[in-house]
């Protein structure tokens, strides 16, 4: 109960990170499911999908209204991270959840650097690239977010920035509707995944976290234009590291001994050894 309660301040922060940033609800969802509500790794990972989703839906709708969205980058990058996010949650059922969790840190990491180098999104130029370019990142960075659970907004709004030619706040908009539309599809693949497992989902807290989520995303959009993208990126950047080195602690052991087994049963046998 108490590690529950403790929960909701995380959930409230998922959807604060997503209206700020566009990114890192899924980096605190999975810790939250996983330390703080006690969940399987492989519940938390397809949690996460259905959270982050609907969380990024519920703060896109402003920016729809706003017409701030990119559509042709939604579909350009959008549709291909739908695929990519589908074979990545395909994937998942050949890989333990302890190593998802594993490769989840190092993702962390990943994201970390990206946030804290010293690149002045707002000051790039706008220039759009090839969009076999932009389709193929959102490919590579949804099949990320069907095997972690990540929706990969830390990639996503700065390929839409270096890539698509699009300002941050428009990058920012239009991964909302991104996200939302490849967290979806890994969560529906994400439900075959569990049925095979026999794991179930616990709805009522996926609600809870979920609506929490959009209050924090509400407030977070509404202070976004007053502070310093750039300020908020490397305080984000270095929540990571503590995070990502955490998890990745706590996981490295079992991770080893997986990828230990797994050497062990494709290694060949050399026939002199008996």
């Amino acid at each position: 109960m108490v590690a529950s309660v403790l929960a909701w301040p995380g959930a409230v922060a998922i959807g604060v990170s997503l209206g700020l940033l566009g990114s890192g609800g899924s980096i605190i969802t999975v810790p939250v499911l996983v330390y703080l509500i006690g969940q399987d790794e492989k519940l938390a990972i397809a949690g996460s999908l259905f959270i982050v989703g609907s969380i990024a839906l519920v703060g896109s709708l402003q920016y729809i209204r706003l017409g701030m969205v990119d559509w042709r980058n939604v579909v350009i990058f959008g549709l291909p991270g739908m695929v990519g996010t589908w074979l990545g949650a395909m994937l998942s059922v050949w890989v333990p959840g302890i190593a998802q969790l594993f490769l989840f840190a190092l993702v962390m990491l990943l994201a970390s650097w990206l946030m804290l180098r010293p690149v002045d999104l707002e000051a790039l130029p706008a220039v759009r690239r090839a969009a076999w370019k932009i389709a193929t990142d959102g490919l590579l960075v949804g099949v990320v977010t069907g095997l972690v659970g990540v929706g990969g907004g830390f990639l996503i709004v700065p390929a839409l920035v270096l890539l698509g030619g699009l300002a941050i706040h428009t990058a920012v908009a239009t991964s909302l509707v991104i996200i939302a539309l490849k967290s979806y599809s890994g969560f529906v693949k994400y439900l075959d995944v569990l049925d095979t497992q026999g794991l179930v989902l616990d709805w009522p807290v996926l609600m809870i976290v979920t609506a929490l989520g959009v209050v924090g995303s509400l407030a977070g959009a509404r202070i976004a234009y007053r502070m310093p993208q750039n300020q908020l990126k490397k305080g984000f950047g270095l929540f990571l590291i503590v995070m990502g080195g955490y998890i990745l602690a706590r996981s490295l052991p079992e991770a080893l001994q997986f990828a230990e087994s797994v050497w062990q049963t494709l290694r060949p046998v050399d026939p002199l050894i008996p």
